[in-house]
């Protein structure tokens, strides 16, 4: 079993920062692929990007060349730097656990944490 706990969410100005933590417990959490989604009112859950357990990452077009994501395997925590940020970034992000091989969809995932909000004003 592996539990996720996402933190630093808030509201930022349009052209801000925020670095998101989503901290794990498990044993078997460095063997995970970690995803990060978001989902904004009235919309489906969407694909951010992920990070292998080796380090390797991929990241939606949307995101891509402003957010990163790392990992601190000793801390059992992984990390979602975003910066230029935008106002349709707002949303709930979320961080999840599993082994997606190649696959950026929620049912790929088996753990999930509870979410923290985003908000970006314009």
């Amino acid at each position: 079993q592996v539990q996720l706990v996402e933190s630093g969410g808030g509201l930022v100005q349009a052209g801000g920062s925020l670095r998101l933590s989503c901290a794990a417990s498990g044993r078997s959490f460095i063997r995970y692929t970690v995803g990060w989604f978001r989902q904004a009112p009235g919309k489906e859950r969407e694909f951010v990007g992920r990070i292998t357990w080796i380090g390797n990452t991929y990241y939606a077009d949307s995101v891509k060349g402003r957010f990163t994501i790392s990992r601190d395997n000793p801390k059992n925590t992984v990390y979602l730097q975003m910066n230029s940020l935008k106002p349709e970034d707002t949303a709930v992000y979320y961080c999840a656990a599993g082994t997606p091989l190649n696959r950026n969809y929620p049912v790929d995932y088996d753990y999930w944490g509870q979410g923290t909000q985003v908000t970006v004003s314009s």
